[in-house]
């Protein structure tokens, strides 16, 4: 049983309605649904009338709502009663796809550890999809994707751009493309080739890169630190973000290279996550600044009516939005 179950049940009852509460919360309707359903499961009681109108309180979840709203407020106390001293001991759990694992996400823990010897980081490599549920549910802080362009941003989060750059593609150092300016689709087409499973974004990538017409040798892996650990030893090439090389250390022991794409002029992006709610933890924040001063972005003007300090994003940027992790 988690806290945010509860609050968004009491929240359905505030606000009379399963929508509206989605409305005020900036949460979408299914993230919602789902966590009330595990509560209802947990509990062994249907705490939601679903109907095709729209789901609302239901008896029994009327006769729990007391001891509920108890608990909520207890929780406030506590909170209150602790401070910021509370946020700054306990677990900043983070979740991020492996393309920035190296060369961001881990210079920028590092940095955070130093400032703050009490607080203990979780950084957990999952897909994109994973992020956005996870962030929803309340069971991660941070979250850590890539961004294609023409990508539409999430609406229940907040945003913050924090690496910008191309596809690249990865190659061992002393392999024969490596003597290129830059590599056509056609010169890895005819190559061993390492592409992210489905559901990647750097999958779907390189679908687009190499359209029906795809290499013949067709090897596949998860996350973007294991096709590199591929590549050095071998075993193909690969194409990832050109940020999620550099400064890797395959490629500063000169192991791997990166080499632009012939013709290609997408961008990706790393963007920063985490979910829309009148108040983060100051701890948040902080490492939110530390990924930001590693990444070398330029600091947001403050959202005063969040009251958070971060950008918020429109809708559709001229960066890419949300897509599957590479």
């Amino acid at each position: 049983m988690r806290i945010e179950q509860l609050e968004y049940l009491a929240a359905v009852t505030r606000f009379g309605s399963l929508r509206r509460a989605s409305e005020r919360l900036h949460i979408s309707q299914p993230a919602i649904s789902e966590a009330i359903r595990k509560l209802e499961r947990e509990l062994g009681v249907t705490l939601l009338d679903r109907h095709r109108s729209g789901a609302r309180i239901s008896l029994a979840g009327r006769e729990l709502l007391q001891p509920i709203v108890d608990v909520l407020e207890s929780v406030e106390r506590l909170k209150a009663a602790a401070g910021d001293q509370l946020a700054t001991r306990r677990l900043l759990r983070i979740g991020t796809v492996n393309a920035g694992t190296a060369t961001l996400v881990l210079p920028a823990v590092k940095a955070f550890q130093e400032a703050n010897s009490r607080a203990a980081v979780e950084v957990r490599n999952l897909q994109q999809d994973e992020i956005h549920v996870a962030l929803a549910e309340g069971t991660l802080d941070l979250g850590l994707v890539n961004l294609l362009d023409g990508d539409d941003a999430p609406p229940d989060f907040e945003v913050t751009p924090l690496l910008a750059g191309r596809p690249a593609a990865v190659l061992p150092a002393g392999h024969p493309l490596a003597a290129k300016a830059e590599v056509t689709a056609a010169d890895l087409r005819a190559e061993r080739f390492v592409a992210m499973r489905s559901g990647y974004l750097m999958y779907r990538f390189a679908h687009r890169l190499f359209g029906s017409d795809l290499p013949a040798s067709w090897h596949s892996t998860d996350g973007a630190e294991m096709g590199k650990m591929m590549v050095a030893e071998g075993i193909g090439l690969t194409v990832l973000p050109d940020y999620s090389v550099r400064g890797d250390p395959l490629e500063q022991a000169g192991l791997i290279v990166t080499r632009p794409l012939a013709g290609d002029d997408t961008v990706v992006t790393m963007v920063a996550l985490h979910r829309r709610q009148a108040r983060v933890p100051p701890v948040v924040l902080e490492l939110l600044e530390h990924l930001r001063g590693r990444a070398g972005s330029p600091a947001p003007a403050p959202d005063r009516a969040a009251g958070t300090g971060t950008r918020r994003s429109a809708p559709r940027t001229n960066r890419p939005g949300p897509a599957p992790r590479c």
